[in-house]
């Protein structure tokens, strides 16, 4: 009846039903997870708010603004899905700089012509190369405003107020130590010491916000006890803060300064967090030009409203990840409860002391200077720009302190990036001195190769091994200069070179970094038809000899007289099989034998016989390999039955077991087509497994076995994906790249 029932239904009936169900679900997990995490998130935002407001200089109520508006219109319109936005302490000695220098109005527009310039670079769709800033400096710069905020809040703690520079909150400290305020010192270190200690109550009792709770119970002191903290106060209700802003008289350079300032600050700011909060949820991902678009967006309304800035606040954010927030109706819903609170209950936040939020941003301030920032710093040797920048935005500006951060950062990576590696030395137990080169050779490194070129003596013979990957006019000059120089008084000059740069083109353009893969790509790609060389095989000598025949000769030297293979290897003659590329292999690793076919010839040909007795009966391998590959021209003319030389089908007779076992249905058979390989390449591996055992038959392969625990396995090379496959006996086997015996088999 049901199935009747779909027939009969009209056109896009199901596709109507399942929207139904589809918005219903949505409800439903909005309801069951964005409502409650959404009440958490506005419960933590509250007093923050409120805080920073206080801490910037600016009405009490633009801080309200900018939480109901960032979560409101940045929710809808930002890219991150989680992400929530507000006032955030990072922006705070900025915005106070902004008002103590124009006034508020004006910051108002400042904050409205920076929501412009973000809602611009999202539309440029230059987002991400925001996060090209160091994060060492981004963590400086916010342990540098954790500690200005703190340096400012405790004067307001002790009853004072807070001074206009952080060397003056410094040496006044003392004198306000004089002068303190009992009362609001007590209400203020109610709320740090719970802030502090909130992490060691119970999981059950954190649910509620620590920093709501330390607020609350400040207020209620506050409110039962004879403190006379100084308290909030508002003019008017939260429609009656809301201010136009104002267009400034003059000085515009410094208002396009401060506009450029809170611009990058915040999104730089918003894209780190959303980053983070990526990490910390499975959902979809960030869209950061959109996320720039809708910061800018909210930043634009809260300064033509009177709000202060807008940025994507980590604290909230990872609260809302934390509180089971699964789509952005949580940011959304926390800002409409602000609304509601600050319209309805706008007598509550007058009740709050002054010095109850104070030390709220104490504990924030410090918060933002992490211990963990500090170890990494350290780990990667970034201490120095870390520690320059927190003084430099402590004790002069938030700008000019991520400036000369970001310039000692790239300072930095430049003398790392640049610096070369220089050494000249006599080769042990010869006449000849050893010139090694290695990293970026440029005119910095000029002072460091005079000197070393000054070891050697002037009429000595010198190998100069350089494994550079960039090297401009200036170096290459000193370097051809002295060897001319060395070559005219009787010596002799050899370069090797290793890296991806070579002398022979320093002159024919600008120098340009070589890449690592340029240097793979000579060694292990095939020759170029098109290359002008007449002679390849004696230009790959040449290049032998100019890149790599150094790097070798050591471990040659030490097999002059012995070699000692770890494996018999018997392959295909098929020119794209390289067995010591495949293997990973070097000089003296294996004992190779190719044939056509790899085959095992039971009787009728003495080689693979002669080769296979010299290998364990003279060097004691300790494994033997048989290695097929794909499209193997001789397993395909097997396969086809297709009349060939003479000679050729002597030689693939030794094959027919092989064809017999494939059409019979050998397990590698069924294995390598449940794989997906075609008929021919099936056979290729069939052939491997005949071929093992055969060698398993064979008298000094089992004698090997028995006395020295000789191993026999398969290989197939497919060329296609350049993979290696293991054969066995009777199926194959993935070989696992991450495992410490890769050549344990996971049967397939």
């Amino acid at each position: 009846m049901m199935a009747v029932e779909n027939d009969l239904a009209p056109p896009g009936f199901g596709a109507e039903k399942r929207t139904t169900a589809t918005r219903s679900d949505r409800l439903a997990s909005i309801v069951r997870h964005d409502l409650p995490a959404s009440i958490v998130v506005f419960l933590v935002a509250l007093p923050l708010s409120l805080g920073i407001a206080v801490a910037s200089g600016a009405p009490v109520a633009a801080g309200l603004v900018a939480a109901i508006i960032g979560g409101i219109v940045a929710g809808v319109i930002g890219g991150s899905t989680l992400q929530v936005s507000g006032p955030a302490a990072g922006l705070t000695v900025v915005v106070a700089e902004s008002i103590s220098q124009f006034g508020w109005r004006v910051t108002c527009f400042i904050v409205v012509a920076a929501g412009v310039l973000q809602i611009l670079f999202g539309l440029s769709r230059i987002a991400r190369a925001a996060l090209a800033v160091a994060p060492v400096v981004v963590h400086a710069m916010l342990a540098g405003i954790g500690i200005t905020i703190a340096l400012q809040q405790v004067h307001v703690l002790l009853g004072g107020s807070s001074h206009s520079s952080a060397w003056n909150n410094i040496t006044e400290l003392p004198a306000q130590l004089m002068s303190l305020h009992g009362g609001g010192a007590f209400v203020g270190g109610v709320v740090i010491a719970i802030m502090l200690g909130w992490r060691y109550v119970p999981a059950k009792v954190r649910v509620v916000p620590g920093p709501l709770v330390a607020v609350v119970v400040a207020t209620v002191l506050a409110t039962v006890l004879p403190t006379g903290a100084e308290k909030l106060v508002l003019s008017g209700s939260l429609f009656d803060a809301v201010a136009l802003p104002q267009i400034p008289d003059g000085g515009w350079s410094s208002v396009a300064v401060m506009v450029l300032t809170i611009a990058l600050i915040a999104s730089v700011e918003s894209l780190l967090s959303a980053v983070a909060v990526d990490k910390m949820h499975t959902g979809p991902r960030t869209h950061f030009d959109r996320e720039l678009i809708g910061q800018g967006s909210a930043n634009v309304l809260s300064g033509l409203v009177g709000g202060l800035p807008v940025t994507g606040v980590i604290v909230r954010s990872a609260t809302n990840v934390q509180a089971g927030a699964r789509s952005r109706a949580s940011a959304i819903l926390h800002g409409v409860w602000i609304l509601l609170f600050s319209v309805a209950l706008v007598g509550l936040v007058e009740q709050i002391p002054k010095a109850a939020l104070a030390g709220l941003l104490i504990v924030i301030g410090i918060q933002l200077v992490k211990l963990a920032h500090i170890k990494l710093a350290r780990r990667t040797g970034d201490l120095l720009v870390y520690a320059v920048t927190v003084v430099s935005v402590v004790l002069l500006n938030l700008l000019e302190g991520v400036i000369i951060g970001l310039v000692l950062a790239f300072g930095l990576l430049l003398w790392r990036v640049v610096r070369v590696a220089i050494v000249a030395a006599p080769i042990p137990a010869s006449q000849r001195w050893l010139i090694t080169i290695d990293g970026s050779c440029t005119f910095l490194a000029l002072p460091k190769l005079s000197a070393e070129f000054a070891k050697v003596p002037v009429d000595a013979d010198v190998t100069v091994e350089m494994t550079v990957d960039f090297l401009d006019h200036a170096a290459f000059e000193a370097i051809e200069e002295w060897a001319r120089q060395q070559e005219g008084n009787g010596g002799s000059v050899d370069f090797v070179e290793i890296g991806s740069v070579r002398m022979a083109d320093a002159t024919t353009g600008p120098p340009a970094r070589g890449f690592g893969r340029a240097v793979f790509e000579e060694i292990l790609g095939p020759w170029r038809r098109e290359d002008r060389h007449r002679d390849p095989l004696a230009a790959g000598v040449a290049a032998y000899h100019r890149s790599h025949a150094h790097v070798v000769r050591p471990h040659l030297d030490e097999l002059r007289d012995r070699q000692d293979p770890d494996s018999f290897f018997l392959t295909c003659a098929d020119s794209r099989v390289v067995p010591n590329v495949i293997t990973n292999s070097g000089p003296g690793d294996l004992f190779t034998v190719r044939n056509v076919g790899n085959l095992v010839p039971v009787e009728g040909d003495a080689s693979v016989e002669a080769a296979l007795l010299f290998a364990l009966q003279e060097l004691n391998v300790r494994s033997i390999v048989v290695c097929g590959h794909s499209s193997c021209g001789a397993m395909a003319a097997l396969y086809s039955g297709a009349q060939a030389d003479p000679g050729i089908s002597a030689w693939l007779a030794h094959a027919e077991p092989s064809l017999d076992r494939f059409r019979h249905e050998h397990p590698v058979a069924v294995a390598a087509r449940e794989a997906g390989f075609g008929e021919v390449d099936q056979l290729s591996m069939v052939n491997v497994a005949t071929q093992l055992e055969t060698l398993h038959r064979h008298p000094a392969v089992r004698a090997a076995i028995a006395e020295r625990g000789v191993t026999v396995s398969g290989l197939f090379f497919d060329i296609a994906s350049a993979r290696v496959i293991e054969v066995t006996v009777d199926g194959l086997a993935h070989i696992d790249d991450t495992a410490p015996d890769p050549m344990t088999p996971e049967l397939v």
